[in-house]
């Protein structure tokens, strides 16, 4: 028998005691896995096999059940190879082939960008999740296997990795209470995102070690000694934080790790909560504790579950450290989650009845129309710092730090919201823009005359609860006027792009256009584009971007039929303005546009057509006028452009000696001309490089950014739009 197959069923057999039963089920997985990746490698030259495989151990090791160690197996096979999803469901049951679906990206779809593909795979993973649990772990495994191979990817393939990691995966790890995974992934992400500080770190842990170990002894010691006089059995540990945790307190302090005292904490895990209360006196009557820095965490649990008593103390020589005090039930659920909590009994998908973010995440996507909304809600309601505050009665509810009583309103339920009139926070009248802090017991004053939210609410709030709740009322309230004012916009929209309704808003355009946003009709567009839901710029790009894929063998006829007897100009400076000639043409300042860019020109008074980029903050449709659009015109560059022009971009970094020298470095590599270079470092110990160079065209620019994404401690790097 293989003897890989043998040790993950040795990892199962530890927590399952049905594991016999299902063996022959799991060999059959193994050997369809094995056969279906046989032809294929990874980047380390490895067998492809090996990834799917240890992404099951991994889910072995979270003790998850049969079925979904079985789709760890299988979670690529139907993505990667002929395997089809009927086959799966036959030969491994509805189950299976349901979580490995939930997994599978959406390769198939048609997006406009690499990122709306990103965010078009995590909007799915999240729904697939809402109907079984198992299906973000099997992904949270893939994750971590692909991050601890990272280093056979491209340095930029490393860096998007790891951010992405940082970004999703680690906070998503840490909502969902498994914290060995948001660790590993944390510490793996820091190590390709900024390796001079990981690796400074690391050996700065490395040299301290002994003496960290003989004082640790010391510690664990004295409370052990204790606990034997109370009679109280335990186990204490002691353990370091992790790389990433020292990294962030150091660059938010502005600290080097020689400043860094309390680099570990002590774990003292006893059998009852009792005993938990009992053990925080013996360790505050042996230590002294430091003020403001106890967490009780067992009377008041965090949203992911996690349960334990945090207390910071001075030791011996006056060096602070952080003693944890748990029990076993406690243990289990901060290293496993909700895996530790989720049960698959009769057939039942896994529970998310406990998460109520998972909860308030869905019920908002289920009103979006825009999937960059999901991507804001993610940042916003389940990555953000959190505040806890009361209600009268008592009941603990988690918002993100900044939210409002507004926030608090419509978290309780929308009808509290709709009929609010004021707050009171501790008793006292507050503003409705008052920041809630930690603590606060609110309570909201509601009237059955109120009638509705104010728009001005939307500049307050800060989850997305909150503001989809608000809009939602306003599009309900309002849809004749929403539907009409979306015509209007609509309309103008067309005549910017020189296009008619009659050519874009046929069938073959319009429906996967309407299916691609969750509208049933046309007129839920219309509603959507009059309060704000989406623009009627994206609406048309989409239904142009249809419509020129399918007349891609013929010249423009829209605008050629347009334009019959106009003349065609064309300018010093490389650029055509449709249906003008010998007109004075100049590139804005504003977004500096290159050949490669989607441009639009704008007639200015006196000064001729002033050419932008298209995603130029001053001509997106939010931020102009009736007027102004009504002086929109199209351009196109010149195939054969022999000038240079200037490019603007800001690169965002780690603040460490020499990285502005070896951006500038990077700029010299790629033989460009350095215009100008600015650095400002910032409170967060990172820094902001803005520099100009002269470029070609777009590819130009696009070249140098994947240079400058190698350089060690560059997070981001963005062109200037305005």
């Amino acid at each position: 028998m293989d003897q890989a197959f043998e040790v993950l069923m040795d990892k199962i057999k530890k927590y399952n005691k049905n594991a016999e039963e299902d063996r022959a089920l799991i060999l059959k997985a193994y050997t369809c896995m094995k056969e279906m990746h046989s032809s294929q490698l990874r980047h380390s030259g490895e067998p492809y096999f090996i990834h799917p495989y240890e992404v099951a151990c991994i889910l072995a090791d979270m003790e998850l059940d049969t079925q979904a160690v079985i789709a760890g197996l299988l979670h690529d096979v139907i993505e990667d190879t002929e395997y089809s999803y009927d086959r799966m469901k036959e030969e491994f049951g509805e189950q299976v082939a349901m979580l490995v679906e939930g997994v599978t990206k959406l390769d198939k779809i048609k997006c406009i960008s690499k990122e709306e593909a990103h965010i078009e795979n995590l909007r799915k993973m999240f729904f697939a999740m809402a109907e079984d649990i198992r299906v973000v772990l099997i992904k949270l495994a893939d994750k971590i296997h692909n991050m601890r191979t990272l280093k056979h990817m491209k340095p930029e393939k490393q860096l998007e990795k790891a951010k992405e990691a940082l970004d999703v995966y680690a906070p998503l790890a840490y909502r969902l209470g498994i914290s060995k995974i948001k660790i590993e992934l944390e510490d793996l992400a820091l190590k390709y995102l900024d390796s001079v500080a990981y690796y400074e770190i690391v050996d700065g842990l490395s040299q301290k070690q002994s003496e960290r170990d003989a004082y640790v002894q010391n510690v664990r010691g004295v409370i052990a000694d204790k606990m034997e006089e109370m009679g109280i059995k335990c186990h204490i540990a002691a353990r370091a934080k992790h790389i990433y945790s020292i990294f962030r307190k150091m660059y938010n302090q502005n600290k080097t790790l020689d400043e860094i005292y309390d680099l570990f904490a002590v774990r003292i895990i006893v059998d009852t909560v009792a005993e938990c209360y009992a053990v925080l006196g013996i360790v505050h009557e042996e230590y002294k504790p430091i003020p403001g820095r106890f967490k009780d965490y067992i009377a008041m649990p965090k949203p992911n579950m996690y349960q334990s008593l945090h207390t910071t103390v001075i030791g011996p020589d006056g060096q602070p450290f952080e003693i944890q005090i748990r029990t076993w039930d406690m243990h289990n659920v901060a290293e496993r989650g909700i895996a530790a909590h989720w049960k698959y009994k009769e057939g039942k998908a896994g529970d998310t009845k406990n998460l109520d973010w998972v909860n308030k995440l869905l019920e908002i996507q289920s009103e979006a129309v825009d999937p960059e909304d999901f991507m804001r809600t993610l940042k916003i309601d389940m990555f953000a710092d959190e505040v806890f505050v009361f209600t009268p009665k008592g009941d603990v509810i988690g918002l993100p730090a900044g939210s409002t009583p507004i926030d608090f309103a419509f978290y309780i339920h929308s009808a509290v919201g709709y009929k609010m009139t004021g707050a009171k926070v501790n008793s006292k009248i507050v503003t409705l823009d008052y920041k809630l802090q930690n603590g606060d017991i609110v309570e909201v004053i509601t009237s059955s005359a109120n009638k509705g939210p104010s728009r001005d609410w939307l500049k307050l709030v800060k989850t997305s609860t909150a503001r989809s709740k608000i809009n939602s009322w306003f599009k309900k309230e309002n849809r004749e006027i929403n539907i009409e004012r979306g015509k209007n916009a609509v309309e103008t929209e067309l005549k910017r792009v020189g296009m008619s309704q009659s050519e874009l808003f046929k069938s073959k355009y319009l429906d996967p256009m309407l299916k691609r946003y969750g509208f049933s009709n046309v007129e839920e567009m219309y509603a959507a584009i009059g309060f704000g839901g989406i623009t009627a710029a994206k609406v048309i790009t989409r239904l142009r971007d249809s419509y020129q894929n399918d007349h891609k063998e013929e010249l423009p006829p829209e605008i050629i039929a347009k334009q019959v007897g106009k003349k065609k100009g064309k300018s010093e400076s490389g650029i055509e303005v449709k249906g003008v000639d010998n007109c004075l043409v100049r590139l804005s300042r504003c977004c500096n546009p290159v050949p490669g860019d989607d441009i639009i020109g704008f007639i200015t008074r006196g000064r001729g057509v002033s050419v932008h980029r298209c995603d130029c903050i001053n001509v997106l449709p939010e931020n102009i006028t009736e007027d102004m659009k009504s002086r929109m015109i199209e351009c196109n560059w010149l195939d054969d452009i022999s000038s240079s022009f200037s490019a603007e971009i800001s690169i965002e970094c780690t603040n460490r000696p020499g990285v502005l020298a070896d951006v500038i470095g990077v700029v010299a590599e790629q033989k460009l001309n350095l215009i100008a270079a600015n650095a400002r470092g910032l409170k967060d110990r990172t820094a902001l490089i803005d520099i100009t160079v002269e470029v070609e065209d777009k590819e130009h620019i696009e070249s140098l950014i994947r240079r400058l994404h190698r350089v060690p401690g560059v997070y981001d790097i963005k062109r200037t739009r305005g």
